[in-house]
């Protein structure tokens, strides 16, 4: 089970950052990836980690703002997101790829499990 949290309403400028909470899967290396949906739009994605190199990656036109990392000490995916944009608004999607051979990665064909995701508001 995937549980994405975190989400809300925040000005221009305003930072959140998104949890995704692991439960349930058999252990082993794995990626988690983000993605996110605007109204009227096409899912895209956002980045990635993978826990077979702690390898994370976040897309170029969001790099500097969203960071993505792992709390060691409990089965959580972050994705800080700082310096918001109206144009961020969207439902945030996480989503967990079993085979951790892969590694960190965008393609959402491989992400077998997805969180309900989390709506951010950005207000100009």
């Amino acid at each position: 089970q995937l549980q994405a949290s975190g989400g809300g309403s925040v000005p221009t400028g305003g930072s959140l950052r998104l949890s995704c909470a692991a439960s349930g899967f058999e252990a082993g290396d794995y990626a988690i990836g983000w993605f996110r949906q605007a109204p009227g739009q096409a899912r895209l994605p956002v980045g990635c980690w993978s826990s077979k190199d702690g390898f994370t990656y976040v897309e170029n036109t969001m790099a500097g703002r969203f960071t993505i990392s792992k709390d060691n000490s409990e089965n959580t995916v972050y994705l800080r997101m700082n310096d918001l944009k109206p144009e961020d608004t969207a439902v945030y999607y996480c989503a967990l790829d079993p085979i951790g051979g892969r590694g960190c990665h965008v393609r959402e064909s491989p992400y077998h499990h997805w969180g309900q995701g989390t709506l951010v508001t950005v207000s100009s």
